[in-house]
C-alpha cells in the first residue's frame, strides 16, 4: 500500500470511518501477528498482545503525524505489547522450577550460550530478513499470510493475492527452497533435506 493510501485510510479512520479501520486491519492484521507470533507467548498471550496493539492504535491514532511511518508504529507497539504480556505472566508465576519460567527476550530466544552465540543468532535472523527482504512483493505477502495467526484458509490467501488455490502450495515450495538455497549460501545452516 503506498504512502497516499496508508495517510488516508488513518485520516479517515481517525474521523470514525468502520471501513478505513477494517482496511488498516486487513491490510497490517498479518504484520501484527508476525511481529507477535516471533515472541515465546502462548496462543492465548499472543493473542492478548495483538488486541493491546490495536487497542493503542485506536488510543493514539488522532496522534499519528506521519500515517505512512503506521507499519513501523504496528511493529513497536507489538513488540513492546508482547514483552508487557510476558513480563506479567512471569509475575504470576510461582515456581522453584526455573526451568519453567519462559524465557522471552526482545531479539527472540534466549539461552546460557554467551554473547558470541547470541551474535551469531543475530546475525542469522538479519540474514534470513534480508533473504526474506530480497524475495518479490508477492512472495513476501504470500508468507506472511501463511504464517499468520489465525492462519487464513487458502481460499482466502487466493482471494485476498489473487492466484489461484492450486498455486499456493507449489508456489509457497518454490519460495521456501529458494530462501533454503540462499541461506545454505550465506551459511545460515548446512544443508537441510527438504
Amino acid at each position: 500500500m503506498d504512502a497516499a493510501a496508508v495517510t488516508d485510510l488513518v485520516r479517515r479512520a481517525a474521523r470514525g470511518d468502520q471501513r478505513a479501520w477494517r482496511g488498516i486491519v486487513d491490510e497490517y492484521g498479518v504484520l501484527v501477528w508476525s511481529v507477535a507470533r516471533g515472541f515465546r507467548l502462548d496462543e492465548a498471550q499472543t493473542a492478548d498482545a495483538v488486541q493491546t496493539t490495536w487497542l493503542r492504535l485506536v488510543e493514539h491514532l488522532a496522534d499519528i503525524r506521519d500515517p505512512e511511518r503506521l507499519p513501523g508504529w504496528l511493529r513497536t507497539t507489538t513488540r513492546r505489547a508482547c514483552l508487557a504480556v510476558a513480563r506479567d505472566h512471569c509475575r504470576e508465576q510461582v515456581t522453584d522450577d526455573l526451568e519453567q519460567v519462559p524465557a522471552v527476550h526482545r531479539d527472540g530466544p534466549t539461552d546460557d550460550a554467551g554473547p558470541e552465540t547470541s551474535a551469531v543468532r543475530h546475525e542469522q535472523q538479519m540474514l534470513v530478513r534480508r533473504a526474506v527482504a530480497a524475495l518479490p512483493a508477492q512472495q513476501q505477502a504470500l508468507l506472511g499470510l501463511l504464517v499468520a495467526s489465525p492462519a487464513p484458509s487458502y481460499a482466502q490467501i487466493s482471494a485476498r493475492l489473487g492466484m489461484p488455490v492450486g498455486s499456493i502450495g507449489p508456489t509457497r515450495a518454490r519460495i521456501l527452497a529458494r530462501l533454503r538455497t540462499t541461506l545454505e549460501t550465506a551459511g545460515v545452516y548446512d544443508a537441510v533435506p527438504a
